[in-house]
């Protein structure tokens, strides 16, 4: 048996002084990152700009590279690129130098990331965009630094205490690096007028791409509708339901347009009116609730749950296009 008194995890938690002086620090460190972020926002200006400009206008993809924790950072700026309509890839700047430079192109613009600006393993990416002018974009806190004069812009982050208390290890200035790659991601996507319809297609996965389908990704269409006419004797009504197996069926108009709905809640409501006798007409409900194709599937839920429905009929420009069941949301994890 593992002993208890052995696992830090499982002893008496620290007293109230130890607490209080926990709290201090950490509380510390949350103010000088915010401060380094105001700094950051008060500081930016027409070099901003003009990155956002190099990277609008590359027709490749944006290379994104930085060393130690720089490099952390630099992975995830790529990332948020990526997702948000910019291509972009992350490269080490040591693997650079054995062969990845081959993946860069004159089409790419290449974002270096390096606190002091002085990293000598981004030396020989340097050189290379230099060489086959290659847009270089740096983010630095050192304005005279070797990577600041050498890129085609310099984005200066400004000088602002790390919260490390011996004042080493990179913690201001990675926050500030990576809010300042969320900047320029974000100004590129409103420029670019990228849209959730945009967003849904890089994100097909997971929570984000379940709250981005459409009703259009999931309805059923065609042949897979269960309509009729009002003049369809109930027998054949009963048949229809079934064999669509959606739990209800429309009822069309003769201009084309939906009249009303059968459900298998109405075949109960009027079994003791000789309902096989009746026809859709005699049966069906008005008014039925309907939606548009482009509408969100996580409205589709809300309405479905508001009114206690289990299908909705999708209809464009008056006509039925579509149906969609809480089982289809389900099942695409819409809730």
């Amino acid at each position: 048996m593992t002993n208890s008194s052995a696992n830090p995890m499982l002893q008496a938690p620290a007293g109230e002084e130890t607490l209080e002086a926990d709290l201090r620090s950490a509380k510390r460190v949350l103010h000088l990152e915010a401060e380094g972020l105001r700094a950051l926002a008060d500081d930016l200006g027409r070099p901003f700009a003009a990155a956002v400009d190099v990277l609008e206008k590359v027709s490749g993809r944006v290379v994104v590279s930085g060393m130690g924790k720089s490099g952390h950072v630099a992975c995830k700026i790529a990332a948020t690129l990526a997702s948000t309509g910019t291509p972009a890839f992350f490269v080490h700047p040591a693997e650079a130098s054995h062969g990845d430079l081959g993946m860069i192109t004159d089409h790419d613009a290449i974002v270096a990331l390096s606190n002091s600006g002085e990293t000598v393993e981004l030396a020989d990416l340097v050189q290379y965009a230099k060489r086959f002018a290659i847009p270089l974009i740096a983010m630095t806190r050192q304005a005279d630094s070797a990577l600041a004069l050498a890129a085609t812009v310099a984005l200066v982050i400004p000088a602002s205490d790390e919260a490390c208390p011996m004042g080493l290890a990179p913690t201001t200035s990675t926050t500030v690096m990576l809010a300042l790659g969320d900047a320029l991601a974000v100004t590129l996507l409103e420029r670019k007028g990228f849209s959730a319809d945009d967003f849904q297609v890089l994100h097909p996965g997971g929570q984000l791409g379940s709250k981005l389908l459409k009703v259009s990704d999931i309805m059923h269409g065609g042949d897979r509708m269960p309509l009729i006419d009002g003049s369809t004797l109930m027998t054949d009504v009963i048949i229809e339901i079934s064999s669509k197996s959606l739990g209800c069926v429309g009822v069309m108009a003769a201009h084309g347009g939906l009249e009303g709905i059968i459900t298998d809640g109405d075949l109960r409501r009027h079994m003791g009116d000789g309902i096989l006798r009746r026809t859709a007409a005699d049966v069906m409900t008005l008014g039925l609730k309907t939606i548009r194709p482009g509408a969100l599937a996580s409205e589709a839920v809300r309405i479905m749950n508001a009114d206690k429905i289990t299908s909705l009929f999708v209809v464009e420009n008056d006509r039925p296009v579509g149906i969609v069941h809480i089982h289809d949301c389900l099942r695409a994890g819409v809730t």
